[in-house]
């Protein structure tokens, strides 16, 4: 995961918590409904930098791929 796709999800997460404190939501539903608009306002802020630097920026990088590589050069 790139320092852009975290810094994104936290914005998602924090969103979700910001709107679900803000509604006072009870229950599943209201939280589900919360989860989306949070992930809408991460999602609109990360298309708005796509559209105007011109890059992608979700990535193929995860942290599986990030481990392994880090436990082969502990290997060697």
């Amino acid at each position: 995961m790139t320092d852009l796709e975290l810094i994104f999800s936290m914005l998602g997460e924090a969103s979700t918590t910001e709107i679900a404190k803000n509604r006072d939501v009870k229950g599943f539903e209201e939280n589900h409904t919360a989860a989306k608009a949070g992930g809408s306002v991460a999602g609109k802020a990360r298309e708005d930098l796509e559209q105007k630097s011109g890059k992608k920026i979700v990535s193929n990088q995860n942290f599986k791929g990030l481990t392994e590589k880090r436990d082969e050069k502990n290997l060697e």
